[in-house]
């Protein structure tokens, strides 16, 4: 499936296909739309900022449908999210959100945990659309943007690397941004 993924990077609906898959990705799918974005990103780096935001917005839009899905019909979703084996991240999700609101949405888009499962969470949470949009925007647009960045700057030598660990960068851009919040809140 993931090469079927990447066969799409070469079409002239690249594009599109791109914003499916971040949509659905989002919501339901099992593949991230990260291996696509770097393929596409490799293969015209001028794009590297559209691309990055095709991905952004779609994500987002379709972490709305997980939202809805977990705010409206959690039941019927529950099944599936256990025979997928996501019951554990499911339920740590939920205590995130309890725990830290906006913030977990937002730090979703930086870990290995798939953000399918914050999205409905979110929603079975009943966390405010509006924040968790915010956290979405952030969040994903965060990742991709940085996927994005360093597929056009390091080029397909890195690719692998990047593919390999973006999840310890998204991490580590998190604790950066913790770091500057805390000291624009604590010594500014």
């Amino acid at each position: 499936m993931y090469n079927w993924v990447i066969s799409w990077s070469e079409k002239k609906s690249a594009e599109y296909a791109l914003a499916g898959l971040s949509f659905a990705e989002s919501s339901f799918f099992p593949i991230p739309p990260d291996p696509l974005l770097i393929a596409m990103v490799t293969a015209k780096p001028k794009k590297w900022l559209r691309l990055a935001a095709i991905t952004t917005t779609a994500s987002v839009i379709g972490g709305m449908l997980g939202y809805a899905i977990g705010r409206l019909i959690i039941g019927a979703a529950m099944p599936v999210i256990i025979s997928a084996g996501y019951e554990e991240a499911y339920h740590t999700a939920v205590n995130w959100f309890s725990n830290w609101g906006v913030w977990a949405v937002l730090i979703s888009g930086f870990t290995p945990v798939p953000y399918k499962i914050f999205t409905i969470a979110g929603g079975a949470a009943n966390m405010a659309l509006l924040p968790f949009m915010i956290g979405s925007i952030v969040g994903r647009g965060g990742r991709f943007f940085i996927v994005s960045y360093l597929m056009h700057h390091l080029g397909s030598r890195y690719k692998d690397k990047i593919e390999k660990y973006i999840d310890i960068l998204g991490l580590l851009f998190i604790i950066v941004l913790i770091l500057g919040i805390y000291l624009l809140k604590f010594i500014g």
